[in-house]
């Protein structure tokens, strides 16, 4: 088989879900859901690559996440603590009274910008992480 062949195959998501996927598909301009769906893959292949590799990387670590969880900022700042020669900066706002963000720019290899990010999220009352990575250098 070739590897530049054409392959369907069926995906299943519930009916909002897909509301809100095909308003996205309009919005951005694709031509129908397919093409939404390979560069949603290539970005994930891509982002995933970047994850495990040695390569140099800079790029942020965005957390969301409730305050008043108990231990949660203290946890936080240990591991930040624990890993501080790959922060740069970190940025913390105050979204509402128990919600915040928190914005921290990082740089180092990016398998242990990865741990960093998934201990960061794995913590109880942080609602959402994203790992956003560029590699510092070319390859």
């Amino acid at each position: 088989m070739h590897d530049s062949i054409v392959k369907r195959f069926g995906v299943s998501m519930d009916g909002h879900l897909l509301r809100k996927f095909d308003q996205l598909v309009k919005k951005k301009g694709y031509e129908n859901r397919s093409e939404a769906v390979r560069d949603l893959v290539r970005d994930a292949l891509i982002q995933q690559s970047w994850e495990e590799s040695e390569q140099l990387v800079a790029g942020s670590i965005l957390l969301f996440y409730n305050h008043s969880q108990r231990n949660l900022l203290e946890e936080m700042t240990q591991l930040q603590h624990d890993m501080h020669d790959y922060i740069l900066a970190t940025t913390h706002f105050h979204l509402d009274h128990d919600s915040c963000l928190e914005l921290i720019v990082v740089k180092g290899k990016a398998k242990e910008i990865q741990k960093l990010k998934d201990r960061l999220t794995s913590l109880k009352g942080v609602e959402y992480g994203k790992f956003t990575v560029a590699p510092v250098e070319q390859v």
